[in-house]
């Protein structure tokens, strides 16, 4: 007789928790890294805030999401990168044939510019996660044969760039995370997170639209030229 592994019931309920389309909307918008309000998450997934609200408190109650109140607003965002892993793995398991076709030119060009690039929780994604991801590759600042893992000139190129690796926590250093639209893995972890929040602190890259796209400017495509040989031409 064979005894029921114990996180079967526990894995029933996360499951369960991602497996209703406006929950899953929300957990995917929520991917931008930043805190929205109900009232946002409502529009952006087109029901009720009293219908929304319910959903919120599952998923708070469920530990995907962590909620914050200023004032008569409530701001929720997700509960940590473990999540945002998660929700980003599950969405690359959608084949891009299955995707609905975009249903107008303004939704064309937004998929379009999610697709040259993006945020993916606090890292960079798209083609732009690609390009950087391969240019540390070719530089001999990534390995990649089983896993990721900067090596010692990659250490170094962080140290000499001034970007600051945050090393105290149990956050890998660097990972590998697949990209959804490119269909291969970028450079995620504490790596990651510290170069794409260099990118848009320092100007390299900038927010566009109202989800998770991003434009490298001019100077984002000197500084990416100069400190990883990426052509400007592949991240416009």
């Amino acid at each position: 007789m064979t005894t029921k592994d114990a996180r079967a019931p526990l894995l029933a309920r996360l499951a369960g928790l991602i497996a209703d389309e406006t929950r899953a909307a929300c957990l995917l918008a929520l991917l931008d890294g930043r805190a929205w309000t109900a009232g946002e998450l409502a529009r952006h997934a087109g029901v009720a805030a009293s219908t929304l609200s319910e959903h919120l408190g599952k998923l708070v109650a469920g530990g995907l999401l962590a909620e914050e109140r200023q004032g008569r607003h409530r701001y929720v965002r997700l509960a940590g990168a473990r999540v945002a892993q998660l929700v980003e793995d599950l969405a690359a398991q959608v084949a891009p044939e299955e995707v609905a076709r975009p249903r107008n030119l303004r939704a064309s060009s937004a998929g379009s510019a999610m697709a040259r690039g993006r945020t993916c929780y606090d890292h960079l994604a798209g083609r732009l996660g690609i390009a950087v991801t391969d240019a540390f590759a070719a530089r001999g600042l990534l390995l990649r044969d089983t896993g990721f893992a900067l090596t010692e000139r990659g250490l170094r190129w962080f140290e000499e760039a001034g970007i600051p690796l945050d090393r105290r926590g149990r956050r890998p250093l660097a990972r590998a995370c697949l990209d959804w639209t490119e269909r291969r893995p970028h450079l995620a972890g504490v790596a990651g997170a510290a170069l794409c929040r260099h990118a848009l602190d320092a100007g390299w890259c900038v927010r566009i639209g109202s989800e998770r796209a991003v434009r490298v400017t001019a100077t984002g495509e000197r500084a990416l030229g100069e400190l990883l040989g990426i052509d400007g031409s592949a991240l416009r």
